[in-house]
Order: structure tokens, then sequence, then C-alpha cells
């Protein structure tokens, strides 16, 4: 029998494109999965957004990087908190060292507004606006090398923050020690998980991405290359015991 009791999962790129439903064909991969193992979402975004992108899945969910912890109640058919923690933010601050690094690397023309805060403490850095198109957005960066010219010099702009290359055309930043390798160690330790015990699947673990740490990490990483072709990448898991 597999070690595994737990298997997380990313979920743009990994089991959706980006920003779309959960559909039908990976929704029944899901379904396998769950006679076997406890399934658990580690997201960048909320756990409600991302419980509506999956279609009220019946999954428990962390979300903004181990910031947000909601369970799936069967028996209600409904997300309960089990946290949803909140850190400072110096907005002027921020707003002054996302302004020079625009200055710095002549992305001045924005369209709405310089950077988006959100209620958690994290923050995006829009590197086209918070009001840009999304077929602009979309096209901007698909390889990530543009955001990769000045990634580093992001993140030393920004040491009380993980900083990721996210979403198409912005950074996203993470009040430390928020990530999701945090986020999974917390899981283990308040629930009586081992590392070994838990597998994660994900597609963005490259330099930058939200990924990245678990992939470095002790705990199991399973990578996805096309969410199209899931199974391919998770046999391990699927074919456990047959």
């Amino acid at each position: 029998m597999s070690a595994f009791k737990v298997i997380a999962f990313d979920l743009d790129g990994t089991l959706t494109q980006h920003k779309s439903p959960l559909g039908e064909e990976n929704r029944a991969v899901l379904d396998r999965l769950s006679s076997r193992y406890r399934l658990l979402m580690v997201g960048a975004g909320a756990c409600r957004r991302i419980y509506e992108q999956m279609g009220h899945y019946p999954i428990d969910i962390i979300g903004n990087y181990g910031m947000q912890y909601y369970t799936y109640d069967a028996a209600a058919g409904e997300l309960v908190k089990v946290y949803d923690e909140a850190a400072p933010c110096d907005r002027e601050s921020v707003s002054a060292r996302i302004t020079a690094l625009r200055r710095r690397f002549g992305y001045e023309q924005y369209a709405g507004d310089n950077v988006e805060f959100h209620a958690s403490g994290c923050v995006t850095f829009p590197l086209l606006g918070t009001a840009a198109a999304l077929e602009d957005k979309l096209r901007f960066d698909p390889d990530r090398k543009k955001r990769a010219v000045f990634y580093e010099e992001v993140k030393a702009a920004f040491p009380e923050y993980t900083v990721f290359i996210g979403g198409s055309s912005s950074f996203d930043m993470a009040p430390m020690p928020y990530n999701k390798y945090y986020a999974l160690d917390r899981l283990c330790r308040e629930e009586g998980y081992s590392h070994g015990q838990i597998a994660y699947v994900g597609d963005d673990y490259g330099p930058g991405g939200n990924d990245e740490a678990v992939y470095a990490s002790d705990f199991r990483f399973f990578p996805v290359g096309d969410y199209r072709h899931l199974p391919d990448y998770i046999g391990e898991l699927l074919n456990q015991g047959d």
C-alpha cells in the first residue's frame, strides 16, 4: 500500500487552464483519487475563489499561500473555515518601491492602479496595471523571460515577502513566512502527518514559481507538464493497489 495519505494539488496549470473552471476529465481523476486518499488544494488565491473555480468540488482548501484554511463539510455541503489570517502591510512603502521598480525597468505606463493590495496582506505587482485587458496580459510574457530579467531585484526590494512570478504579467508577494511549503509543513505539524505521507502535484516549480518551495523540499513532488494529460504524470498515484 502507498505511504501517502494526502494528495495536495495546485490548480491553474495543474488541474485547469489559468483561471478556468475544472473540467470533467480532471474532475473524474479527482474522484478516482478520493477513494484512496484525502485530497487537498494548496492555492495562491483565496479558498472561496478556488472553490468557485472548481465548481464546488468537495475538497479541503488551503489558500493565500497558507494564510487561509477551509475544510469541506460533507453533511452541510459547504466549506468551513479553520483559520483565515492576515498580515499588516505598509502600503505607502510598498507603492513607493513598486514605483521605483517601474521607473528602473520601463513600466511606467499602465492601466488602472500601480499595485493591488489584498485583505490578507498579500500584494500583486501588476506590470500592466490592475485594469489591463486580459488579452494584453496573456500575450505579455508567456515564457516569463521578461519578468525573469528583474525577478531577483524585485525579491531584493521586498525582503519581508516571498516573491513569485505570478499569473501572466505580474509578481505576487506573500508575507513571510507564508508559501506552499510552509502551508504543508504547518498541516503536518497541526494534524499529525509526516512529510512522507503527503504528495504534491503541481506545474509551477521553476525559479519564481509558486510551487518551487515544495519542489525543492522533502515532500514528494509530481510535476505536471500539461493539465490536459494529468493522468500521464500521476500514474503511480492512480494505479497504486491495482
